[in-house]
C-alpha cells in the first residue's frame, strides 16, 4: 500500500482497489492448487513449493519495483512533469496537489483518530461476522450446507464490491463514499436481526459486503488526507490502534454467544459502532477536521 500511494495521487483509490483485489484473486486460484499438492503428496511438500515460490517468483518480481516514479524520471499517474505542460489552462487532466503532512501533524488531527476509529470498527465487525459465519446463519434457521454457499457468496460478493466501489472512488467525494457503505452496512445487520427467511439474508449478504470496499477506498482517503512522504509511518501508528479490532471482535462474539446463546447483543453493537463510523467519516470533509500541512 505504501508503494502504491507513492506511485499514484489522482488515481490512488483505482490502484489501491487492484492492489487490493489481488489478495483475494490470489487465494482463489492458489488455494485450489496447494490444496491439491497437499492431498497427493503431504503438507510439507505443499510448504516447499510454496516457498520455492517465493523465491523463484516473489523475489524477482520484488527487484522489478522502484521506489517513486521520480526515482524513474516520471510523474504519478504518469502525468507530465510540470515542466512539459506548457499551458496548464489546456490541459485535459485536473491538476494534481501534492500534500506533505509529518506522522505528528497526522495524529494531531482529527483525521488521524476518524480513520482509526473507522479501520477498528471495519476490523472488528468484518472479522467478527466472517469468523462466526456459519453458526450465525445456522443460528438464523438455515443448515450448515446452506450457509457454506452462503460464505462463497460472500467473500465472492466482496470482491466484486471491492472493485467497483474502489473504481468509483477516485471520481466521488471518498468521506462521504466511506460513510455511505458504513451506514448501508448498519441497515444491513438490522435486515439481519430482524429477518430470518434465506431472502433477508441474501439482502444482508449483498449489503454487508460493501463494508469489504471501505478497506483500500479508506487507505487512498489516508493518502490523500496526508501525502504520499510520511504514509508508511502514518499508516504503521494508524495499526499500533486499528488492528485490534480484528483480533477482539471474533472473541467478544463468542464470549456473548456462549454467555447468551444468540448473536443478537453483538449485532446490535454493531449496528451503533458502524452508524457512529459513518459519522466520523462524513465529517472528515470538513476544514477543521485535515490535518495542517507542513
Amino acid at each position: 500500500m505504501a508503494l502504491t500511494n507513492t506511485w499514484f495521487i489522482r488515481l490512488r483509490a483505482r490502484a489501491m482497489t487492484i492492489n487490493s483485489a489481488a489478495y483475494g484473486l490470489g487465494g482463489v486460484l492458489l488455494a485450489p492448487i496447494l490444496s491439491i499438492i497437499v492431498h497427493a503428496w503431504g503438507w510439507r511438500a505443499g510448504a516447499a513449493i510454496a516457498g520455492m515460490t517465493f523465491l523463484l517468483v516473489g523475489i524477482p518480481l520484488c527487484l522489478t519495483i522502484r521506489p517513486s516514479p521520480e526515482s524513474m524520471g516520471l510523474s504519478p499517474d504518469g502525468d507530465q512533469h510540470a515542466a512539459e505542460i506548457t499551458e496548464e489552462k489546456h490541459s485535459a487532466r485536473p491538476r494534481t496537489v501534492e500534500l506533505n503532512v509529518t506522522a505528528a501533524q497526522a495524529i494531531r488531527s482529527f483525521a488521524f483518530w476518524a480513520l482509526v476509529f473507522g479501520a477498528g470498527v471495519r476490523n472488528a465487525s468484518y472479522h467478527a461476522i466472517s469468523t462466526h459465519f456459519i453458526p450465525m446463519m445456522v443460528w438464523k434457521g438455515m443448515s450448515q450446507q446452506q450457509a457454506t454457499f452462503l460464505l462463497s457468496s460472500f467473500a465472492l460478493l466482496g470482491f466484486i464490491s471491492t472493485l467497483v466501489f474502489g473504481w468509483l472512488a477516485d471520481n466521488v467525494n471518498k468521506p462521504r463514499l466511506v460513510s455511505s457503505i458504513l451506514f448501508t452496512a448498519s441497515v444491513s445487520i438490522l435486515v439481519l436481526i430482524f429477518g430470518s427467511s434465506i431472502g433477508f439474508l441474501w439482502i444482508f449478504i449483498l449489503l454487508f459486503t460493501t463494508v469489504e470496499a471501505t478497506y483500500p477506498v479508506a487507505w487512498a482517503l489516508v493518502g490523500d488526507l496526508f501525502g504520499r512522504k510520511h504514509f508508511a509511518k502514518i499508516r504503521g501508528y494508524m495499526s499500533v490502534f486499528y488492528v485490534w479490532g480484528s483480533v477482539v471482535g471474533p472473541v467478544i462474539a463468542g464470549a456473548i454467544w456462549d454467555r447468551w446463546q444468540t448473536y443478537q447483543p453483538m449485532l446490535w453493537i454493531l449496528v451503533a459502532m458502524f452508524f457512529i463510523s459513518g459519522i466520523f467519516y462524513s465529517l472528515l470533509g470538513r476544514p477543521w477536521a485535515q490535518p495542517k500541512p507542513a
